[in-house]
């Protein structure tokens, strides 16, 4: 099945922010020569699980272009529109300095995604927690976790590139100074 990905209109099912094509051109020019190497039906599967960790991930700033759904008092009311399948295209979003076009996706949302596909070429970007507890004890309660485990993976460089688009935890937006 061919990768839908988002244009900045909005599509209902869309399915990542760069196209396995401009992921491979990303990486051919900073040489990564691991993406290379996968098939296009695999860096297909990759964009796909990272965009889906992006979409579980992080609290954007603005609101969705087309919202599936609008509150109104407490209740879910249908939009007059059809929803849009990620969260980007978004509107009221200002990144150093400047108000976003909304409808667009940003350079860095792309480069986001491509680099989580590449780290989930490798392996699952957000393990089960627990799979990776080695030995447990409840009484005095132990726990040993794998090497290398990480029970809520961060990625530096996509956070790097997605920060100025982010809500911080309390719902302010993160504005660099």
């Amino acid at each position: 099945m061919a990768l839908i990905v988002e244009d900045g209109t909005g599509l209902p099912d869309a399915e990542a922010y760069i196209s396995a094509a401009d992921a491979s051109a990303y990486f051919a020019a900073r040489g990564v020569v691991a993406w290379a190497a996968l098939s296009v039906a695999d860096q297909e599967s990759a964009l796909r699980a990272g965009c889906d960790f992006m979409e579980s991930r992080y609290t954007w700033q603005g609101e969705r272009t087309t919202a599936s759904l609008r509150l109104a008092y407490g209740y879910a009311v249908p939009s007059s529109t059809v929803p849009q399948g990620l969260s980007w295209p978004r509107r009221g979003v200002r990144a150093d300095g400047v108000n976003l076009p909304a409808d667009q996706v940003p350079v860095q949302i792309a480069r986001a995604n491509a680099e989580l596909a590449l780290r989930a070429s490798a392996g699952e970007l957000a393990p089960d927690e627990g799979s990776q507890v080695t030995r447990e004890t409840i009484g005095p309660i132990t726990t040993e976790y794998a090497a290398g485990a990480r029970q809520n993976p961060r990625y530096a460089a996509v956070e790097a590139l997605v920060s100025r688009f982010t809500l911080a935890a309390g719902g302010i937006a993160v504005v660099r100074a």
